[in-house]
């Protein structure tokens, strides 16, 4: 009787333990459902940079790869415009405004620009990024354009010794401006090429004479796109041979560059007065930009020598610095970007056979 009671207690206290656990089970399983539980609601509200999926994925990945505050903040602005530009389209295919899908194509051909501009589309993950902007405008070592001809012209500008450091750093600019030009292009062959693939496989006559016209207007546009970066990488080398004119009205290539498109069109002398009154408007205004990255980049390696002080009050108001330039890199970087896109949209229309440059 002693060992059957003994046996009836301890199935009583198993059947105890299984039904009512132990606290500190009890706890760790309530803690692991409430983990578990509470994973979408923080990832839910963590802040969202962008209102469309893809652009916050290019923009998580250059945050994981570390890039450069400089280069997040141009990599910001670029996004930015193209989110802009991606919900006008939604709303102009939900009026039925986009039927034969040339602003689409525009589209995805502009955010495939920005994807091989910043080396974000997975073909050259392994190399290592820049993390400083002011040693990459200086240090022509570390200067590599993936043009043969572009990096070839380069080094003779650098080996020249006919620039200065600031002509270096301007020069540098600019040949970074023809290379995304170089970019764009090939991404309009490509997309090209595929457009005439599909045009061999139709077999409707009349969908075939919608793709022809299609195909035609890619053509000119290839053409065009072509002819401009000819007659930039022209421009390049005659920079080069005889160096920046002193007496020019401008000094930063952009403008520059906007200038000779507005003098080889058919505006009035007037128009033309007024033209260069807005592009000395805009050339400040990249100015100003550019003395806010050359801050940021400035006040980035001086947080990341302050964090390893340990100096709690020091390190807070140099976070709250880092936090300020960043923004405000970001907002003029945005605004510097959507005025060239509106100077070269109107020029165009002043008499020239230009598209986007």
């Amino acid at each position: 009787m002693a060992l059957g009671g003994l046996g009836l207690m301890l199935l009583v206290n198993a059947c105890t333990l299984l039904l009512f656990p132990e606290p500190a089970a009890a706890q760790g399983a309530a803690k692991y459902s409430r983990e578990k539980n509470q994973a979408p609601e923080d990832e839910a509200n963590r802040a969202i940079e962008f209102r469309i999926a893809k652009l916050n994925q290019v923009w998580e990945k250059a945050q994981r790869l570390q890039f450069s505050p400089v280069k997040l903040a141009e990599l910001h602005s670029d996004l930015k415009i193209q989110e802009k530009d991606e919900l006008n389209w939604k709303k102009l295919k939900a009026d039925g405004l986009d039927e034969d899908g040339e602003k689409e194509a525009r589209l995805r051909r502009n955010f495939n620009v920005i994807l091989t501009k910043y080396r974000l589309d997975g073909r050259k993950d392994t190399e290592p990024m820049d993390t400083n902007y002011l040693k990459e405008s200086m240090d022509s070592e570390n200067d590599v354009f993936d043009d043969p001809k572009l990096e070839k012209l380069w080094n003779k500008a650098t080996t020249s010794g006919k620039f200065s450091d600031d002509e270096v750093r301007k020069l540098r600019r600019e040949f970074q401006h023809h290379q995304d030009k170089i970019q764009e292009y090939h991404i309009l062959r490509e997309t090209v090429s595929r457009n005439e693939d599909i045009y061999q496989n139709v077999i409707s006559p009349s969908e075939a004479h919608v793709k022809e016209d299609l195909l035609h207007t890619k053509h000119a546009e290839l053409k065009d796109k072509h002819r401009n970066v000819q007659a930039s990488f022209e421009r390049l080398r005659k920079l080069i041979h005889h160096g920046y004119d002193e007496d020019s009205d401008f000094s930063e290539p952009r403008v520059l560059e906007l200038w000779d498109m507005a003098k080889r069109s058919n505006f009035t002398d007037d128009e033309l007065d007024s033209i260069k009154e807005e592009l000395k408007h805009f050339e400040t205004k990249i100015e100003k930009h550019q003395h806010y990255q050359e801050q940021l980049d400035l006040s980035h390696q001086k947080l990341k020598h302050v964090e390893t002080i340990g100096d709690k009050e020091h390190l807070s108001r140099n976070k709250e610095k880092y936090a300020m330039l960043t923004e405000k890199t970001k907002e003029l970087g945005y605004k510097v970007k959507k005025h060239m896109q509106d100077l070269l949209a109107r020029l165009s229309k002043g008499g020239l056979n230009h598209n986007e440059l």
